[in-house]
């Protein structure tokens, strides 16, 4: 159920070697995750996004991975969201990473904003994988400039 397993998840993408997001897996492929080398999952979705799972979190750590909850509304996603998320990435690094959110709309967002914010990959590189995924608009686009414009990067100098 290795890969094949990975790929029966919704959305799913490998960014890296250490990261891979998705929308929400089902009660049955949290077991893939672990057999993929998955260490730590981290969940963007709200508790009444669909098809969310109620005790995902029991169903991680019953696999031996670490759980952590991060619910970011999907109307509203804030500065303090996102440093978060980078902390949780941060504190994380040394360490196999599954992200997902519904769809993996969110987590490609914050993705592609930790890629470029934190490790420094340009803006065309990461757009990539957004886009793979979506190309935001309305609340998700402006979210992005912002956080880009508070960081000192705009598009046109791609860092």
């Amino acid at each position: 159920m290795q890969n094949q397993g990975m790929e029966q998840i919704k959305n799913f993408l490998k960014i890296s070697e250490h990261i891979g997001t998705a929308g929400q897996p089902t009660e049955e492929q949290f077991p893939a995750l672990k057999e993929a080398g998955y260490e730590v999952v981290v969940n963007l979705a709200m508790p009444t996004s669909t098809n969310a799972i109620p005790n995902e979190g029991e169903l991680v750590t019953s696999q031996d991975m670490i759980y952590v909850h991060l619910p970011v509304k999907w109307e509203a996603p804030t500065s303090k969201d996102l440093d978060n998320f980078f902390h949780i990435m941060e504190a994380n690094a040394g360490n196999k990473v599954f992200v997902h959110c519904a769809l993996n709309m969110r987590v490609s967002a914050f993705m592609y904003l930790y890629q470029v914010i934190r490790q420094g990959v340009s803006i065309s590189d990461a757009q990539k994988q957004l886009h793979h995924i979506w190309e935001p608009d309305g609340v998700w686009r402006d979210f992005i400039e912002n956080e880009l414009a508070n960081h000192g990067i705009t598009a046109e100098s791609g860092q």
